[in-house]
């Protein structure tokens, strides 16, 4: 057994941690739709309709992310709903308001999906060790592992394959690469540092 005793986080731990979470998260999808970028998961599909329609990125990516609260609930149970739920209303909101606060100009590309990938891969590792997620996809992927057997990772990579090819009805091919890079490196940083061997709490 490790000598390190397991701790949860307290309530202020918790709430720093979706704040941090949140705020980072949203600076990387202003970042991100600044550049023209796409990104997978339940906030690629928001910005893909975003794209495609005209329409505010942010009430799209509440209103997607409904239907998967109560998946969230019942695998991950309340606690995971709830935080969940809060910093996807969070992040919704700064996306609203941070705008006039918080503008961009002249951005590399290689440059814009480095950021991209390190802000919301960082914002994503914030959540996930207070309990807490901005898409649903994965609970959904964990659903369909423990009804079928289909591993989780391919449906979350089948997914967000489908979420680059439908981009690239919509976008160039290099802004697309660009893309592809900054979900890249967004996934390395969490498969890199997202370790509960690691990290006790």
């Amino acid at each position: 057994m490790s000598d390190i005793p397991s701790k949860r986080h307290s309530r202020i731990e918790d709430a720093q941690g979706l704040a941090y979470g949140s705020f980072m998260a949203a600076t990387g999808v202003l970042l991100l739709t600044h550049m023209g970028f796409v990104t997978g998961q339940t906030a690629g599909l928001a910005i893909l309709i975003s794209y495609a329609t005209g329409w505010s990125f942010a009430p799209i990516f509440f209103v997607v992310n409904l239907p998967f609260y109560w998946l969230g609930y019942r695998r991950l149970g309340l606690g995971f709903m709830l935080k969940s739920f809060i910093a996807v209303a969070a992040m919704s909101v700064l996306v609203t308001i941070l705008p006039p606060a918080l503008q961009f100009g002249h951005v590399h590309p290689a440059v814009g999906a480095l950021l991209v990938g390190f802000l919301t891969g960082s914002a994503l590792l914030a959540l996930f060790r207070h309990g807490a997620s901005l898409g649903g996809i994965g609970i959904v992927a964990l659903y369909l592992q423990d009804a079928t057997g289909f591993r989780a990772g391919w449906t979350q990579l089948i997914f967000d394959a489908c979420i680059f090819a439908c981009a690239f009805m919509l976008r160039d091919w290099q802004t697309v690469a660009w893309s592809f890079l900054g979900a890249l490196v967004l996934n390395l940083v969490i498969a890199i540092n997202h370790r509960r061997d690691r990290y006790v709490v």
